[in-house]
């Protein structure tokens, strides 16, 4: 992604959400991608890694006990559609399916100096730029003694397709048509991490394969992108199709990260700063990026699938966003709906829903309607009053008329006793 501003002009934190923003994309029209994954300190990750031993702060912040109580993302199966998914990590090596992995780099590809490029496997299992092994782990690492690192959605299934490589030369046509082997080999979710250059609408062919996969109710997520530093609001692609679920990516204090791409297109939100995943070899590293929330959010989404089998993708897709953890009563252009909440998406879900509504915050009510204030007497206190008059009348003339028959009894009584003179 091409930026105007020169990068040693900018603060190491820029300069860093700008390495990230700029390998995260892919040109449109054919044009080739470019190289995806930069580490958090500024620099590659080395492969293999050493191993991460305590909770990454993106698993801390949900009970896993809990959740995985619900759904561990058993037999869902879910796409990685990046720069291929390494399996000689061993928090992998049970994840892929191999067999159903492809690797779409074209034969003839060759590297920044023309020599031709080294390919991999066939079965899209090589990594040499750590971007796709990295997705995948945060969606189904298997668990492992010596790391608390975990992929979401631990018994979820991986179908590695690699479509791009660190000389970019994957193209908006092969995107397209790694989302139609996505669909052939029966995904349920397909995870896209990646992002047009200058928001460029890609080619139709690219539209139309995400729509094949909606229509199949397969569950489509994309990175919403990094170029929001500055405020910049622009739509991305694929993330901006209708369909897609756009992730954005929230910091340790479920903001929105600096870098994080904004738009009405951003459906949701997911932990993405210091991300740390699986890395080719084996081990592990950190990284920052919308390219770490949307596997986040498709380990998720596995979840909910395996729980609900029968729901459309446009159920889980509105179960993720209903749920999610928000500071306002609806949607905003920063982090969608909000950032993911994935025990409330597992435990909230007692009926599917078509689309989600606000049901936070302060709501519109109607003004309270004031009580009439008569300035004279009403019939009704009319006759009320009237009714008293009676009813305190006769109680007076009972009480006369009983007084009078007393007081002529008592007379009576004292003349009859008086003697005769």
């Amino acid at each position: 992604m091409r930026t105007r501003t020169p990068a040693h002009r900018l603060s190491a934190p820029s300069r860093r959400a700008l390495a990230v923003a700029a390998t995260t994309a892919l040109c449109a029209l054919g044009l080739p991608f470019s190289a995806p994954a930069v580490a958090d300190d500024g620099s590659q990750c080395t492969y293999p890694g050493k191993m991460y031993e305590g909770r990454p702060w993106a698993l801390q912040r949900v009970l896993l006990d809990e959740l995985w109580s619900q759904s561990t993302g058993k037999g869902v199966r879910v796409a990685v559609i990046d720069t291929g998914v390494d399996v000689k990590n061993p928090q992998l090596a049970k994840a892929v399916d191999v067999k159903s992995g492809i690797n779409l780099i074209p034969k003839d590809a060759k590297d920044a100096n023309g020599y031709k490029l080294k390919r991999g496997n066939e079965q899209g299992t090589t990594d040499t730029v750590g971007h796709g092994t990295k997705v995948a782990g945060i969606i189904a690492a298997r668990p492992a003694k010596g790391t608390g690192f975990v992929g979401l959605a631990p018994d979820a299934v991986i179908i590695p397709i690699q479509q791009n490589d660190a000389e970019g030369n994957g193209t908006a046509e092969t995107l397209a048509t790694a989302i139609r082997h996505a669909i052939a080999k029966k995904a349920d979710v397909i995870n896209i991490s990646q992002d047009t250059a200058d928001a460029v609408r890609p080619t139709k062919l690219l539209e139309d394969a995400v729509n094949e996969a909606l229509k199949r109710e397969i569950v489509v997520v994309a990175s919403a992108g990094n170029d929001g530093l500055g405020g910049n609001v622009k739509s991305t692609y694929p993330a901006s199709y209708e369909g897609v679920l756009a992730v954005a990516a929230s910091d340790r204090n479920n903001e929105r990260a600096q870098f994080s791409q904004s738009g009405d297109f951003v459906g949701v939100a997911a932990p993405g700063v210091d991300m740390v995943s699986t890395v080719p070899g084996g081990g592990h590293c950190a990284d920052n990026g919308t390219s770490f929330s949307a596997p986040y959010v498709a380990g998720l989404a596995a979840l909910v699938k395996a729980e609900h089998r029968d729901w459309t993708q446009e159920q889980i897709v509105a179960q993720i966003q209903q749920t999610a953890e928000r500071s306002v009563a609806g949607h905003d252009r920063l982090v969608g709906w909000g950032v993911v909440d994935p025990v409330r998406a597992l435990t909230e879900d007692d009926k599917p829903i078509e689309k989600p509504v606000a049901h936070e915050g302060v709501t519109r009510a109607e003004a309270p309607t004031p009580a009439a204030l008569p300035l004279g007497e009403t019939p009704e206190q009319r006759a009320a009053r009237l009714a008293t008059y009676v009813v305190v009348g006769g109680g007076v003339l009972v009480a006369a008329i009983v007084g009078t028959a007393v007081a002529l009894r008592d007379h009576r009584r004292g003349t009859a006793r008086r003697p005769a003179p």
